[in-house]
């Protein structure tokens, strides 16, 4: 274990989370999510939800102001009456680490495709329908005060 280091966390992810550059994505899967088909590199959480691995994740990954959204979520199917309130949760959350505008909104099957092409998957056992999130790596400046 070490210090600041949010348990949660496991040394399979925090490595994934190192290895990851500028614009790289992660998805943070719910369980219904068909994460090992997609995943060019899996990561377990199961017991886990996206809550808190997403807090977790934000206190030590940047995400990129480079483009308009950094954030992306699978948006509910047409004819689907499911009103995903995880999602206010996650701009709680995004709140309290970033100051974003707002989460891209993308089809199932083109987060499908996308989520194919992205650095890593985490599945987690999150519950709630339409709890998939993607976050875009950013870049860490140098703090010149230090």
């Amino acid at each position: 274990m070490l210090k600041g280091i949010p348990t949660i966390l496991s040394p399979e992810l925090l490595k994934i989370l190192m290895e990851m550059g500028h614009g790289d994505e992660i998805i943070l899967a719910d369980g219904n999510f068909p994460a090992s088909s997609h995943a060019q590199r899996l990561v377990r959480a199961d017991g886990h939800n996206i809550p808190e691995l997403l807090d977790a994740i934000l206190s030590l990954f940047p995400l990129d102001t480079y483009v308009e959204r950094p954030v992306a979520l699978m948006q509910v199917v047409p004819g689907d009456p499911t009103q995903p309130t995880i999602w206010n949760k996650y701009q709680e959350i995004l709140r309290t680490h970033e100051s974003i505008l707002g989460s891209e909104y993308i089809e199932r099957f083109k987060f499908y495709e996308r989520a194919k092409k992205a650095y890593a998957i985490i599945a987690t056992s999150e519950k709630a329908l339409y709890a998939n999130i993607i976050l875009k790596k950013g870049v860490i400046t140098e703090n010149k005060n230090s």
